[in-house]
């Protein structure tokens, strides 16, 4: 009888030098684990300390005199309208809203925007003010009752600036204007509400846009990581950096809920430069770019602002018209093709002019001499400290 060998070949066991290198591997990712374990608990704390206390240190800002009006005051409407023009009020057929201001004959009709004064709060209010020859012939509201005084807000002429030269004007969420956060998720990162601070739908998204458009049309990297990189991290490309900043961004999203993100994405994000005074945020953008609060800023305005973002110096709309108004009109695609706005709304935005000023509003170079002595004169009594934040 003959015996028949098992078809199969016996497995071999690990020898002493396999089980020996297994070892060293299962050692050696264990470090691995508890050092970014350790470095996601030290980044963990930098988030939260930062994000949760003192985010931003903000100018002193430096005001000329408040026009008041009074009826028989001495006050051409020509110089009138010069004052408004230099607060940034819009000329309308009709004085709808805050910032607007209507001509008609003698009479000027406009929405005062209100102001924080040192007395209190002076609220906006509809104003008609008749003119007689260089004199203010009288003054009435809205109901058409007389009115002793009017002030306007006064005009800002400079600023005490912190050590890192950044300057902004906060924001809370719910002062911005309708399309501005829509328009900015529609751009930036469409999925913002659905991921938890990175995206790899947006990053696949991005990568085949741009191939197959030939050009970078779109970025993978979501607003949580923008606000990061802008927040916390430096400007370097690396892949360390790039690691850190998605680490960071997942705990972000883990602490803070999309609201709080976006109105720090908000107020943080470069969009110019001033001279040697950097521009962050939405809120001084408005009045840098269009001399007027962001809340008074149409569809065409946002999407400027919004497309600057990608590329604050190559969209400049002063130096370079062209580039800011073909970027605004891809933006103002996006917000038509992700339904923001109606196609009518946005073939209307694309017939609007860029609309920017000649020059910034925020540049204090035309009067160095009295911002000197007002700096001087508040040192005597305050400290820099107190003055910058």
């Amino acid at each position: 009888m003959t015996r028949t060998r098992n078809s199969r070949t016996p497995q071999k066991r690990p020898t002493g030098r396999s089980r020996a290198w297994l070892g060293w591997a299962l050692k050696l990712s264990l470090v691995g684990l508890v050092i970014v374990a350790g470095f996601a608990v030290y980044l963990d704390a930098v988030v939260q300390e930062k994000f949760s206390g003192k985010r931003w240190t903000i100018p002193a800002k430096v005001y000329a005199r408040p026009l008041e009006m009074f009826t028989g005051q001495k006050l051409s409407k020509a110089d009138f309208l010069t004052e408004l023009d230099a607060l940034g009020y819009r000329r309308e057929s009709a004085a709808n809203g805050p910032g607007a201001a209507a001509v008609n004959g003698n009479t000027v009709d406009l929405n005062t925007r209100g102001f924080q004064f040192y007395e209190g709060m002076e609220p906006a209010q509809f104003v008609r003010v008749r003119f007689s020859g260089d004199y203010v012939a009288g003054l009435s509201g809205a109901n058409g009752k007389s009115l002793d005084v009017v002030r306007l807000e006064p005009l800002m002429i400079g600023g005490i600036y912190p050590k890192n030269l950044e300057d902004r004007i906060l924001i809370k969420i719910d002062q911005v204007p309708k399309y501005l956060l829509e328009t900015l998720v529609a751009t930036e990162d469409r999925d913002f509400y659905n991921h938890f601070g990175v995206s790899p739908k947006s990053i696949a998204r991005a990568m085949w846009v741009n191939t197959s458009s030939g050009s970078m049309r779109q970025g993978g990297s979501t607003l949580t990581q923008q606000l990061v990189k802008n927040f916390y991290l430096s400007s370097e490309r690396s892949l360390s950096r790039k690691l850190t900043e998605a680490m960071m961004a997942m705990l972000l999203e883990l602490h803070y809920d999309k609201r709080e993100i976006l109105e720090a994405y908000l107020n943080e994000v470069f969009v110019g430069q001033d001279g040697q005074r950097a521009v962050h945020g939405f809120g001084l953008a408005s009045q840098f770019f269009f001399s007027q609060p962001l809340s008074e800023l149409k569809l065409h305005q946002i999407a400027l602002l919004v497309g600057m973002v990608k590329g604050p110096s190559y969209y400049n709309p002063r130096r370079y018209p062209d580039r800011a108004l073909a970027r605004r009109n891809l933006v103002l695609d996006l917000v038509a093709e992700q339904g923001v706005a109606s196609q009518a709304e946005v073939d209307a935005a694309k017939k609007m002019p860029l609309g920017v000023t000649k020059r910034g509003s925020l540049a204090d170079s035309s009067f160095p001499a009295f911002l000197d002595l007002v700096k001087r004169q508040l040192r005597q009594d305050y400290r820099d400290e107190d003055l910058t934040e």
